[in-house]
C-alpha cells in the first residue's frame, strides 16, 4: 500500500525522500509524470534506484518550487507532491514548510 504522501526526513542538512515514494520513469508513460521524474532527479544530489533520493540544502528552494508547480498543475495529486516528515524530525525548515506535513 502506498503512503499518503512522500515520506521524507532530514539528516545533516540533506532531505531524504523514501525510495518507494519517489516518482518512477515509465517508457511510454505519462509525459507529466516522466517530466516530474527527470525534474526531481536533476536537482537530487543522489538518485539511485531502490535507494532514498537525497537533496542538499542548496536546492531546497528549487525543490519547493518544483513540488508546488507540479501540484498546482492539477496533473499530480498531493500524495505525489507533498513531503511527509516524522513528528520526531523537529521543526521543518521554513523553505520546505509550504510543501510539507507531519506523519
Amino acid at each position: 500500500m502506498n503512503p499518503t504522501f512522500m515520506r521524507a526526513k532530514i539528516e545533516h542538512q540533506i532531505v531524504f525522500l523514501h525510495h518507494e515514494d519517489v516518482p518512477t520513469y515509465k517508457k511510454g508513460g505519462s509525459v507529466v509524470r516522466n517530466s516530474y521524474f527527470w525534474a526531481l532527479r536533476s536537482i537530487a544530489a543522489r538518485a539511485v534506484r531502490n535507494q532514498d533520493w537525497e537533496f542538499e540544502a542548496e536546492v531546497w528552494v528549487a525543490l519547493q518550487r518544483m513540488l508546488l508547480s507540479f501540484a498546482e498543475s492539477g496533473y499530480l495529486g498531493l500524495h505525489e507532491t507533498l513531503l511527509e516528515f516524522p513528528i520526531e524530525q523537529g521543526e521543518i525548515p521554513l523553505v520546505l514548510q509550504p510543501i510539507s506535513t507531519w506523519q
